[in-house]
């Protein structure tokens, strides 16, 4: 059987050499999609066994939110109220997730996965990452990424999220679980490894040390780095051949050439900002340097309880110098190519059928009409 996405007023492709600018916009448009694959991008009318007709809407890439912590118990609320008070963000409300995920069962959690990706889905978005880093033990780390994997094939282990409270002042002998028994348990289940190398969290040296551990095993690298204030996290990343560095908030001009010079990606949190009142990031800076960027949500029950990637992209365009071309295309190809995907993010022929239809003319409008559910229908 073959699906025809028809009658679409202006398609984003991410394929410079399908349409019009970077993001190869093909107006009056359609595509066709068979075993879950664009068969082909091409005019209006386009024949298929079935077609969705959809009157002259905007049609793009499914969003890749390249960075989430969707499997958590617990509220913490009355955190953020407090920061819109003024209390600074630390990152310590993390153990809060990890006792409250902890205690949580099984099917509890997986009923707050599902509602989350669930939501994710509606607001356009059909490639996701998640993370581990709530369990902070061997037994609940495995146990999270098994949960997981029962929802999408991009798994994080982050074991080195933060000290759990029974290693109080024993960082170095938590690390070493971490490297050791809890990597055996989690690596069958992640793709990814990532630590968090911030004050407060693990230093350079012993999120160095959960790196080479993870490469030893065969994950793919990932940081997150320079959140809280400056710091070695994308130096680090740079050099240990990370796929991405996330959040980049506080960068040093020598932090961007150093992304601008490699294959690292930098992938910014904007939700993250708003939510912890952390100054936003220059990604213009950043982008005229020449270095890749994604967007994504780093949703989690902290510092950023959202799935919207649209909220993300408005952020992204008022708040840190991004075009709205620039901040749709971080959110799609970005995202992907974060996870070293080249499958996703894109409508070419060859690449998967995932897409999102506006209820608007154009892509301009999920900046344009912020807050403003435009997503009328996710196909994944």
């Amino acid at each position: 059987m073959t699906l025809a996405v028809d009658r679409i007023g202006m398609l984003v492709t991410n394929d410079p050499a399908l349409g019009e600018g970077p993001l190869g916009l093909v107006r009056d448009a359609s595509v066709v999609i068979a075993d879950g694959l664009v068969l082909s991008v091409g005019p209006a009318g386009q024949v298929a066994d079935e077609r969705i007709d959809v009157g002259g809407a905007c049609v793009l890439p499914g969003f890749v939110d390249s960075h989430t912590h969707l499997i958590f118990a617990g509220d913490r609320a009355e955190e953020f109220t407090a920061r819109m008070t003024g209390q600074p963000y630390d990152g310590g409300g993390i153990r809060v997730t990890t006792e409250a995920t902890r205690t949580a069962s099984g099917d509890e959690l997986r009923a707050l996965t599902a509602s989350r990706i669930a939501e994710l889905r509606a607001g356009g978005t059909t490639t996701v990452e998640v993370k581990s880093g709530y369990g902070l033990n061997v037994d609940d780390e495995a146990r999270i990424l098994r949960l997981a994997s029962e929802f999408t094939d991009e798994t994080t282990f982050l074991g080195a999220h933060l000290l759990p409270t029974e290693f109080e002042d024993r960082a170095d002998e938590y690390v070493e679980l971490v490297c050791g028994p809890m990597l055996a348990a989690c690596a069958p289940h992640a793709r990814w490894v990532d630590a968090f190398c911030e004050k407060g969290a693990f230093d350079v040296d012993q999120c160095r040390a959960v790196l080479d551990a993870g490469r030893e095993v065969g994950l793919g690298l990932r940081l997150h780095g320079n959140q809280l204030g400056h710091g070695p996290g994308v130096q680090l990343a740079v050099e240990s051949g990370c796929a991405s560095v996330d959040h980049c908030t506080y960068l040093s001009d020598a932090d961007v050439d150093a992304l601008a010079g490699s294959d690292t990606v930098a992938t910014f949190l904007p939700a993250t900002d708003f939510s912890t009142r952390q100054p936003y990031p220059d990604a213009r800076r950043v982008i005229d340097a020449g270095a890749t960027v994604a967007v994504a949500t780093n949703c989690n029950p902290g510092s950023s309880y959202t799935t919207s990637m649209s909220f993300c992209i408005a952020l992204a365009v008022r708040e840190m110098g991004m075009t709205i071309d620039e901040a749709v295309q971080a959110a799609t190809v970005g995202g992907a190519t974060a996870l070293r995907r080249t499958d996703v993010g894109r409508l070419t022929p060859g690449s998967a059928g995932h897409l999102a239809i506006l209820d608007a003319p154009s892509h301009h409008h999920l900046a344009y009409r912020p807050g403003v559910p435009l997503v009328r229908q996710t196909i994944c």
